[in-house]
């Protein structure tokens, strides 16, 4: 994938605000091109979710395009919104136009955000992206949508109807699975498209590594501000972590299998009874993905302490075996990336504005959709401890509860600690039903 070429014609701030309208009334994005280093035409983002990511995003789309303002930033605590604009005020001050009154604090500040923007970035917990992106989508605005996009069967359905209307639409959707930007894994996956290593035989993708977030019970604060303020540790937030950071994984092999969805699965996964960490998810699961032409996937990830360490992509071939995170390939035709390697998360912003400038929004809404539901159906194979089918994942409304919509401030917390402070594990497979 290149960058788009841009012709140099000038693009006023009306010209993009009644293209962006336009687009949300169905009648398609019509932005005049303009050159990108001209900068010269604003481009108003939001940001919904203050954390690491979110501000992550805000600051690359600044660097991505010189004519963008983050111009509203939303979060459920108003610590992080504060915080993190003086952050981003100190890196970029003259793209930062957040003032005070685009400073939103609630699990409602997200539609705020979406009324003052041109373009949304979405990086809270994964349980609200589904929900959040259809209101931007319906609202004519572009979005980014960090990874997962979903956490649960009604939420990627939900998810995969919003990216049909922004195609409808002509607006950019842009996912955060950031290894389709990345050059050396790009160049890899197209050598094994081209089949120097020949037919595909099995698959092995890893991320193991020490526990994600924070570990430790927070003093002083009410349960739901504890579990609302570390959304990797509880699943009902985060979807555990398939879905969390498998996904990663999981599309790198769905892109080098063509696009390809498993047939079904199988999964299994636990929580280490020694390590009582904050928070009720798993730390340690195993996917197996069959595909129909044969071929399967071993899919592994752990969040354990003192424990062997891993994040890798391995597709074994015919005719040799492709390592696309290393860019290298071992056998027949034996291969080791040597071009640049821009940051892709940086690039993935830098495309993804230069899309807009040239008035050819990017898409990624097939692939994010199809990916993180792969991730979805091996997370609930592995809580229910049964095999799972593509169809019936797909087909299923079954949701990780409460409902996004339903989530407050007044509202009994989800799952609750013991005297202890241990919280009970998430599902028990075996015994857990979801699809």
């Amino acid at each position: 994938m290149h960058a788009p070429t841009f012709v140099r014609q000038p693009m006023s701030r009306r010209n993009f605000v009644l293209g962006t309208a336009a687009a949300g009334a169905a009648t398609g994005l019509s932005l005049a091109r303009s050159a990108h280093a001209a900068g010269s035409d604003v481009i108003r983002v939001g940001v919904i979710g203050c954390g690491g990511r979110g501000t992550g995003a805000a600051a690359q789309a600044m660097q991505a395009d010189p004519g963008v303002r983050v111009v509203a930033m939303g979060d459920l605590f108003a610590s992080r919104v504060e915080t993190r604009r003086r952050a981003l005020q100190g890196r970029r001050p003259k793209q930062m136009a957040v003032d005070d009154d685009h400073c939103f604090v609630g699990l409602d500040a997200y539609k705020k955000v979406i009324e003052a923007s041109d373009v949304v970035l979405i990086a809270n917990a994964a349980k609200f992206h589904p929900v959040q992106m259809a209101a931007a989508i319906e609202a004519g605005r572009h979005v980014f949508v960090e990874k997962p996009h979903a956490i649960d069967p009604a939420g990627i359905r939900l998810a995969a109807k919003a990216c049909a209307s922004a195609k409808e639409k002509k607006l950019g959707v842009l996912s955060g699975l950031h290894s389709r930007f990345q050059a050396n894994i790009r160049e890899t996956v197209g050598r094994i498209h081209d089949g120097h290593i020949g037919d595909i035989v099995a698959i092995e993708e890893n991320f193991l590594r020490g526990p994600y977030g924070n570990t430790v019970r927070p003093e002083g604060l009410r349960e739901l501000e504890i579990q609302y303020g570390n959304q990797y540790r509880f699943s009902w937030l985060c979807g555990d972590d398939v879905t969390q950071s498998l996904v990663h994984n999981l599309d790198r092999a769905t892109w080098a299998l063509g696009e390809s969805p498993p047939v079904r699965c199988h999964g299994l996964g636990g929580r280490s009874g020694a390590q009582n960490l904050l928070g009720d998810v798993f730390d340690h699961h195993s996917v197996v993905y069959h595909y129909a032409n044969g071929v399967r996937l071993y899919a592994h990830c752990r969040t354990a302490l003192n424990c062997y360490g891993e994040y890798s992509s391995i597709v074994l071939g015919s005719k040799g075996i492709a390592f696309p995170m290393a860019g290298r390939i071992t056998g027949e035709n034996a291969w080791n990336y040597q071009g640049p390697n821009p940051n892709p998360h940086q690039q993935e912003q830098t495309e993804f504005f230069a899309s807009l400038r040239a008035g050819e929004p990017l898409h990624c809404g097939d692939y994010m959709t199809r990916s993180t539901m792969a991730a979805i159906m091996g997370q609930l194979s592995c809580y229910g401890g049964q095999q799972i089918t593509w169809e019936a994942a797909s087909n299923s409304d079954y949701f990780l509860p409460p409902a996004a919509e339903a989530c407050t401030w007044d509202m009994d917390p989800p799952t609750e600690p013991d005297e202890d402070g241990v919280y009970p594990v998430c599902a028990v497979p075996g015994f857990t039903k979801n699809v």
